[in-house]
């Protein structure tokens, strides 16, 4: 019954997505409408409990397990491939430290302040590890209204890898420190001063980040020389499944050998889409790209819808004066993050980030499933400490969901963000990640070069400097197969094949002869 009652949501949310486009309701993120289902799906529930109808209890709770074993890692592996890598490494230095090191401020900053205001009992007291872990996991943001605004604007590209890069590499940190948090609340480090209680965490996310990345960067290397070496271009579903089990593999091996299985999925899918993508044939090339888009959309949407859910689900223990403190402690610890980090990266930058795109950024730092499946994973004691955290977590979530994300249209046409010599010719700005995602195949993911078209196009290029220019002379050569004409005449011929195939077999409809519609489309 929970499998079914699980599809019939997505289903259901679907449905709310293709009418959101239908009727060009482009203002409303898709994150705002599918939560708002949720709420209406668990308020109807409810009423059907109430009147001894039926039970669905066991059904609408959502369960941390399947979360961090079946809906995340989709999730965050199909955001690594999706990643424009030439921006993303050229502006690794500047992502990390938005992501690791604001990251980090941020979680320091909500975590100390409610760890202090605990102990002046203003809010309800909790440990400094409880109170750091809650620090980190409402740290993760999923700013997806600003990077499709980025996008219909047509901003600086490496302004929108900033954002988006950071938003990546932001979710898996934040896993890393909760997971950090929690382990030291766990242990007993009752005979540990607090200098070296530090001094150990921070070894224990070093180890966990950089043994997580390595690992998963490993799995992506091998997976690129296993498919360049075992050619199975003319057997697309081989292929296909070659790359699914190289997807999931980097996930199952770092949660065995207690590293995180996250942070290992993102850097193998950021180096798989960076070199192994380009052993595939066109066919699996595009396969890969919509079957990665469509799973993460199934995955995401059955969150937030369960996100909804979770109002009526479990029983909850709300604190209004604790609930106002952490939301204010989340909007600052953003903006300690934001603008004077940026203000710092300004200095070592040609393209400026101008003031109103870092407020922009601060005010679109949406909170989304990562904090709230992980505000349920965590085993926090007495049960009241972990419904605390549990609702306030909803509450945050749901609050800069549903007022900040609706409020980021209006606000970027308030401050009149958009460049004057672009004001003639508008873009109808979109904030569906659907539509934004799901028309266009990437086409730097379909590039296929002979070794005499990447020399001339590649590596003679003077403005490569540092990795791009090690990564364009030596590892895209060793880590990627360089086509023959066959190769290129091989592949054309099976995508055109295909292609026929599937339009003789669609025209052959009972609407008519291929003229006759033709004439209708005119």
């Amino acid at each position: 019954m929970t499998i079914f009652f699980s599809l019939l949501v997505i289903g259901i949310c679907i449905i709310l997505v293709h009418l959101l486009l239908k009727f060009k309701l482009h203002f409303l993120p898709e994150s705002v409408a599918v939560v708002s289902l949720g709420i209406l799906m668990g308020g109807f529930i409810k009423i059907i409990e109430f009147q001894e109808l039926a039970n669905w209890k066991e059904e609408e709770m959502f369960r941390p397990n399947m979360f961090f074993l079946l809906l995340l890692p989709p999730i965050i592996f199909e955001s690594g491939y999706s990643l424009h890598k030439g921006n993303f490494f050229q502006n690794i230095g500047s992502i990390t430290l938005f992501a690791v090191i604001g990251t980090a401020i941020s979680a320091f900053i909500v975590g100390g302040g409610i760890y202090f205001l605990g102990q002046a009992d203003v809010i309800y007291k909790m440990s400094m590890t409880d109170s750091f872990a809650f620090g980190s996991l409402i740290s993760a943001v999923d700013p997806v209204a600003t990077i499709a605004i980025f996008n219909a604007l047509n901003v600086d590209p490496v302004l929108n890898m900033l954002v988006f890069g950071e938003s990546i590499l932001n979710d898996a940190v934040s896993i890393v420190l909760t997971n950090t948090a929690e382990g030291f609340a766990r242990s007993d480090n009752s005979m540990v001063t607090g200098w070296e209680t530090f001094v150990q965490a921070l070894g224990y996310f070093l180890k966990m980040f950089f043994g997580s990345a390595a690992l998963g960067t490993l799995t992506g290397l091998i997976s690129a020389i296993s498919l360049k070496h075992f050619d199975l271009r003319k057997t697309p579903s081989l292929e296909f499944g070659m790359m699914i089990i190289f997807a999931y593999l980097p996930y199952g091996l770092a949660e065995g050998i207690k590293l995180s299985g996250i942070m290992a999925i993102l850097f193998s899918g950021i180096v798989m889409s960076h070199y192994t993508h380009h052993n595939l044939s066109p066919v699996t090339q595009i396969l890969m790209q919509q079957t990665l888009r469509t799973v993460a959309f199934m995955c995401e949407t059955c969150v937030f819808a369960f996100l909804g859910l979770s109002i009526f689900s479990f029983p909850h223990k709300f604190e209004f004066s604790f609930v106002i403190w952490c939301i204010f402690l989340v909007l600052l610890g953003r903006a300690v993050n934001i603008f004077p980090l940026t203000f710092l990266i300004n200095f070592f930058r040609d393209h400026k980030i101008t003031p109103k795109m870092q407020f922009v950024m601060w005010f679109s730092g949406l909170r989304g499933a990562i904090p709230y499946a992980l505000s349920l994973h965590l085993g926090l004691e007495p049960i009241e400490k972990r419904q605390l955290i549990g609702t306030t977590t909803i509450v945050i979530v749901l609050f800069t969901i549903l007022l900040m994300g609706g409020g980021t249209m209006p606000l970027i046409r308030l401050m009149d963000i958009e460049e004057k010599q672009g004001r003639k010719a508008k873009k109808d700005i979109t904030l569906s990640k659907t539509e934004k995602m799901g028309n266009t195949v990437e086409s730097e993911h379909l590039s296929e070069l002979t070794e005499e078209e990447y020399e001339a196009h590649i590596v003679q290029r003077q403005d490569l400097k540092g990795f791009m220019w090690l990564d364009a002379k030596y590892l895209n050569p060793f880590l990627t197969r360089r086509l023959t004409q066959e190769d290129l005449r091989h592949g054309r011929i099976q995508m055109k094949t295909l292609t026929n195939k599937w339009y003789d077999e669609v025209r052959q409809g009972p609407s008519g002869s291929e003229d006759d519609e033709e004439a209708e489309l005119l």
